[in-house]
């Protein structure tokens, strides 16, 4: 018997007892309906109807298709077991907000929308595999009358500059879940979250690690709940498992052709000698197309000065200028363009064949996604180390908005993402792209992953980064 079943059979035991009158027995039925209202709502994790499904969908129409089809295998699951169904909710659709992906602005809207008939919240990913019976087995362990926080214990070997150092002394004490694996919030603890989201302003105005900046949050240095590890929420098949997963890197067919992509790579003449060398060692032979753009022409490489000065923080007058570039007939003509710093490592084979399940027609911002204040209706942006992509047709828009750098030093990435919300473009997130370097992240996450980039040559060997974590061994050169 499920918690509503409890409360409606109450609910009936109420109105007999207001028409026939008060008996003894009818009294002690009465305080026994209670006692096992009570009962359920402690110990009972409910049945489907009482669970909240949030696949963690992306505006973008390839995302879209996905979360779709995702939502459907859970409800013809639910239909097969014929247990009632959950609440499937795609995020994306949740409201016109596209920060609603960062999930600490949603909760409210959560909260007021389901959270008086939901037990649980359960979040996944679009390629998130979920085994209804097998999750609600799961739940069930836990009173829902609590605050729960379960997921897939994820933690840091060592402080990470992506963490901000959090827990320097003892990085594994603090886990943070796998979002491919799925994570779960009980519906008070969701509740609490939701009121406090829009009492406080957070500590940070950027979202750049989601999972672990939830989980923070969460804890609230130590007067919240910790993530309480659950062994069956998974990402590789094994037995007992609620959920698996797939692939960030799904098949889409063929990868688009080399010379669909064109590469610019940002530099400047004091890393020539450095840095240079280290892309043409490691992956500029899978470009079709690709130009250095530096602050002079230096023959050797070559490079071009596309006539702006280097600057030392931000670089949006030079990407703007590449933009522009790429637009004109001075470059042969590509669907898509990259622009990677000179420090960027890259597996241009799996961005073309994640690229396949884009449409190019379609305006496009794809990369490692950030926020910028986003409680407070700010914009996202693709992180520029890790790779920027763009569709010629973004591009395009882009250019005709009149959207500009206030400066030539502003941030690039930044000031794209500003440009690209105003013109309601969003911003499509992979995990693949990585704006620091392969130490900075959890190892059994990225194992996992076909990574496309990282960042930053910081006390490693690129090329032995490059070649262990990004090139593929015996694959094939595409056309």
């Amino acid at each position: 018997m499920s918690h509503r079943d409890v409360v409606d059979g109450c609910k009936l035991v109420a109105v007999l007892l207001l028409w026939l009158g008060p008996s003894a027995e009818d009294r002690h039925a009465g305080r026994a309906c209670a006692a096992e209202h009570e009962e359920h709502a402690a110990h009972s994790s409910a049945g489907l109807e009482e669970l909240v499904l949030v696949i963690q969908s992306q505006r973008n129409s390839y995302h879209v298709r996905r979360g779709i089809q995702r939502r459907g295998e859970i409800l013809q699951q639910a239909d097969e077991l014929g247990r009632g169904a959950p609440v499937v909710v795609l995020l994306h659709e949740l409201s016109e907000y596209e920060g609603d992906w960062s999930i600490l602005p949603a909760l409210p809207r959560l909260s007021a929308t389901y959270g008086q008939s939901a037990a649980w919240f359960f979040f996944v990913e679009e390629e998130t595999r979920v085994t209804l019976a097998a999750l609600l087995q799961v739940l069930h362990r836990y009173r829902v009358s609590e605050e729960w926080f379960l997921g897939k214990r994820l933690h840091d070997n060592e402080a990470s500059i992506i963490h901000h150092y959090a827990f320097s002394e003892d990085p594994s004490s603090f886990g943070y879940p796998d979002p491919a694996a799925g994570w779960a919030l009980s519906t008070p603890l969701l509740q609490r979250l939701a009121e406090r989201i829009q009492r406080e302003n957070l500590k940070s105005d950027f979202t750049i690690d989601l999972k672990h900046e939830i989980a923070l949050y969460i804890w609230e240095e130590g007067n919240g709940p910790k993530l309480t590890a659950v062994p069956e929420f998974c990402t590789e098949p094994r037995d007992n498992c609620a959920t698996t997963f797939t692939t960030y890197l799904p098949n889409c067919g063929d990868p688009v052709s080399k010379k669909d992509v064109f590469v610019a790579v940002k530099t400047c003449q004091k890393f020539h000698s450095e840095r240079v060398p280290v892309v043409k060692a490691t992956w500029e032979k899978d470009a079709g197309f690709l130009e250095y753009y530096s602050d002079v022409t230096d023959a050797s490489i070559p490079t071009i000065s596309l006539g702006v000065a280097n600057t030392e923080r931000g670089h949006c007058g030079k990407t703007f200028a590449i933009l522009r570039r790429f637009l004109s007939k001075a470059v042969p003509k590509a669907d898509w363009l990259l622009i990677v710093d000179d420090d960027t490592l890259i597996s241009l084979p799996r961005l073309r064949r994640l690229l396949r399940c884009y449409d190019p027609k379609e305006a496009v911002s794809l990369g490692e996604r950030y926020g910028y204040s986003l409680v407070l209706n700010g914009y996202s942006y693709a992180t520029g180390g890790g790779g920027m992509v763009l569709s010629r047709v973004a591009v395009s828009r882009l250019m005709s908005s009149g959207c500009r750098c206030y400066s030539d030093d502003a941030p690039d990435d930044m000031v794209l993402g500003r440009c690209f919300t105003s013109l309601g473009v969003p911003i499509t997130h992979s995990p693949l792209f990585h704006q620091a370097r392969p130490d900075d992240y959890n190892e059994t996450l990225i194992s996992l992953q076909q990574a496309i980039s990282f960042h930053k040559h910081w006390n490693i060997d690129p090329v032995a980064v490059y070649r262990h974590w990004l090139r593929d061994k015996d694959l094939r050169d595409e056309l």
